[in-house]
């Protein structure tokens, strides 16, 4: 095989390896919250949205250390041993407590940094600058058929339930863990895109300063790239909202009747078919290139915010913090599946337009250093994430919904002003055909 189709089948295996951990891990993630609201138990005192909060606290945390494991085990045993987590953490869900719960998020959050970190590197020594956005459409959209396998299963196995049983939840998260378990096993698939000598006592012993030397360039990542640090803002917001506040919201509206729970799993769905349309059109495709990543990146924002504003009439304000019989407040609108389910599909596609276009500046911008540069990636997105779902505790729709508005915009403009500036310091490189 030659090495270009080499590096094109380790970016398909690894976007498939995600595609089947996060077949797990996404659905257990968008109805871990009406699972909890379910449970019968009086023992566990658990709360889904906490224990999202927890995960991305100390995946921020964690992305300090991230680029040093990936230069001491590789980006394939990362990839592995942070995967077999993931599995753990949904596994908590057949016999939940709520002590083991919260210990797996912790572990989680170590996990994720290292898993993404590992990700963004995979990713960037398979592509050159003329495929990395390929290549990043390619990985996004095969990730994303996630969302659609995942709450495909959900919307089947809970349609017309307007309670989850405890024989439903262990059902559901016992096959979700051997899904998640299969994903793990599928990274070993993934070759080296070059061939490499074979580690002498000498190379081992430079592990330590390998180390020591990608912690550095982390730090020196924070200090230096403040405005590529704030791109990555909205994303976290966003991430928060569809990946779990959402589903809770449609589960929560008594006004779609018995169906109520069955639709956190159709707007899973759509929401899927919204990010794989966008990695597909924007990334495979590639037909916007030519013009630059900043009219997609528009696009994005003008589609969340169209999707924010009908979501805004058309759910209760109370939604994300109701009991498990649901609101009982009114919309400004008679509630609508069909509106709902739009919206569904106008996150998705949002989303994406965000983030292969964020995938694509970040690897293009810092090839030598992608390992470090991914982890200030998802330090910024996992902060803001943390902070989102704990807000999402306490406060009403609306104010959620403005809040990602705001931030949409500080993001968007300041992907402009970066994007801009790439343009202009490097138009004697063949950035155009990026």
């Amino acid at each position: 095989m030659s090495p270009e189709g080499k590096t094109l089948l380790n970016i398909i295996i690894l976007g498939l390896g995600f595609m089947v951990m996060f077949t797990a891990f996404g659905t257990c993630g968008n109805i871990e919250q009406t699972v909890i609201k379910s449970f019968n138990s009086t023992e566990f005192h658990g709360s889904g949205y906490t224990s999202m909060a927890i995960i991305y606290a100390v995946f921020s945390a964690s992305n300090l250390i991230a680029p040093s494991v990936i230069a001491v085990i590789g980006p394939q045993l990362s990839l592995f041993f942070s995967g077999l987590v993931y599995s753990g953490y949904i596994a908590v869900f057949i016999h939940p407590y709520t002590s083991s719960f919260y210990t797996l998020s912790v572990l989680l959050g170590i996990a994720a940094a290292v898993l993404w970190t590992a990700q963004g590197n995979l990713l960037t020594i398979n592509s050159k600058d003329s495929t990395i956005g390929r290549n990043s459409g390619i990985f996004w959209a095969l990730m994303q058929f996630s969302l659609f396998f995942g709450n495909l299963y959900i919307f089947v196995a809970w349609r017309g339930k307007s309670h989850i049983t405890d024989k439903d939840r262990q059902t559901v998260f016992i096959t979700l863990t051997v899904i998640s378990l299969v994903g793990n096993f599928l990274f070993f698939l993934i070759q080296r895109p070059d061939p490499e000598p074979a580690p002498t006592d000498a190379s081992e012993s430079l592990l330590c300063s390998q180390a020591f030397e990608a912690f550095s360039k982390f730090k020196i990542g924070l200090n230096c790239n403040g405005e590529t640090m704030l791109l990555h803002v909205c994303p976290g917001l966003e991430l928060t909202f569809y990946s779990g506040v959402y589903g809770t919201c449609l589960g929560a509206m008594t006004q779609f009747g018995h169906d109520a729970k069955g639709l956190i799993g159709l707007s899973g769905i759509l929401i899927g078919v919204g990010e794989i349309l966008g990695g597909g059109v924007f990334g495979i495709l590639d037909k916007c290139n030519r013009f630059g990543r900043n009219p997609v990146v528009f696009l994005g924002l003008v589609t969340h915010i169209v999707a924010f504003y009908l979501i805004f009439l058309n759910i209760a304000s109370d939604a994300p913090v109701a009991p498990e019989e649901g609101t009982q407040m009114q919309a400004f609108i008679q509630p609508s599946v069909t509106v709902a389910l739009i919206c569904s599909f106008l996150l998705g596609l949002g989303d994406s337009c965000f983030n292969t276009q964020l995938i694509s500046i970040v690897g293009f911008l810092f090839r030598d250093d992608s390992a470090s540069a991914f982890a200030v990636f998802k330090f910024v997105q996992s902060i803001t994430a943390a902070v989102a779902f704990f807000y999402s505790n306490y406060l009403l729709l609306h104010w959620q919904l403005l809040i990602m508005v705001l931030m949409g915009f500080l993001g968007t403009i300041t992907f402009f002003v970066v994007e801009w500036g790439v343009i202009s310091s490097r138009r004697d490189s063949d950035y155009d055909s990026i």
